[in-house]
């Protein structure tokens, strides 16, 4: 039987709005049960509990209010209110696999608390420009729906000794009160190898502050991703900290046509040459390609089209292969 002090724990909860811990002692006293072999009655307190917060949060984009960071560390993070889901993203399916499995934990993080066991949350993100980190980052917050906080890197780093790992600490500090997702991109600015030859004392004091940062116990689990195109230059001590390493990539012919239907739509495209179409995009990033073809639906429309042919696609995709070419990356 549930005890006198969770009922009255409950219904403080309740009194005080804090649903959270409402539905935390719930899920604890259905843990209860199931170690006293109530099975059944552990299953229907959990499901009352997803029922209720499913019913609480839809049709909501956010189920929380975002809070603008003040103080120092408005300059420190970039708020950022998700508008992606992981549906808007074509991923290699081991990514997306491993992305729902990640998404999983934290929904049902209760869950695993209640069990001694913490649920994934430190993650890095590894591959070319444009392959869709950002943009996956981004599309895990809304599937969390919770805030993206992108550290900017340019505040964060500094040429004055201790200042860095000062003002580290400080988002680690927010992480540990408000609970979100930050992104830490173009990560090797931090985490370089500390046997490079370009290194100075302070960077390795910046990388072994963010080691030991890494380290501590975070009760509102927040997701911590770094994103990086050059994982070659990263500390080999980085690895065993992060819980994940997903390694994306330049998509393939199949992920290029999906990504190019669906940034076409809703307008019409019968009849495209694919095959074509396909061969002109490899080589470009996800980023490109959907930029590619949301052009040629803005030119569509301005030329009060509904239909798209191939012609507006290849025009498009050449322009991007184009400018890839005048940076220097294309040879």
């Amino acid at each position: 039987m549930t005890n006198t002090k969770q009922i009255l724990a409950m219904l403080k909860s309740q009194a005080e709005g804090d649903t959270d811990r409402f539905y935390s002692i719930a899920l604890q006293i259905a843990a209860s049960e199931a170690r006293k072999g109530h099975r059944a009655t552990a299953t229907e307190i959990r499901e009352a509990v997803d029922g209720v917060r499913s019913k609480n949060s839809r049709g909501a984009s956010v189920p929380i209010s975002f809070a603008q960071p003040r103080g120092e560390l408005e300059s420190l993070l970039d708020l950022q209110e998700p508008k992606l889901k992981l549906t808007d993203v074509v991923l290699q399916p081991t990514v997306s696999e491993r992305l729902k499995d990640l998404i999983r934990e934290q929904v049902k993080r209760d869950w695993l608390r209640e069990h001694g066991k913490t649920p994934n949350r430190r993650v890095l993100f590894v591959g070319p420009p444009g392959s869709g980190k950002t943009m996956t980052a981004e599309a895990l917050a809304g599937e969390l729906k919770l805030p993206l906080y992108v550290i900017r890197l340019e505040s964060l780093i500094t040429r004055y000794m201790g200042e860095t790992a000062a003002k580290l600490r400080l988002v680690f500090d927010e992480t540990l009160k408000r609970r979100g997702v930050y992104l830490f991109d173009e990560f090797d600015a931090i985490g370089g190898t500390r046997k490079a030859s370009n290194d100075v004392a302070e960077m390795r004091r910046v990388l072994n502050s963010f080691l030991q940062l890494m380290e501590k116990p975070n009760a509102t689990d927040s997701v911590l991703l770094g994103a990086t195109n050059h994982p070659e230059l990263l500390d080999q001590a980085l690895l065993r900290r992060f819980d994940l390493v997903l390694e994306f990539d330049l998509p393939t012919d199949e992920q290029i046509k999906k990504l190019i239907q669906k940034y076409l739509r809703p307008l019409k495209f019968p009849r495209l040459r694919w095959k074509e179409i396909v061969e002109c995009a490899r080589g470009l990033s996800q980023s490109e390609i959907a930029r590619a073809s949301e052009d040629a639906v803005k030119t569509a429309i301005l030329d009060e089209r509904n239909t798209l042919n191939s012609e507006d696609v290849l025009r498009r995709l050449k322009d991007r292969a184009d400018m890839r070419r005048a940076f220097g990356q294309i040879k």
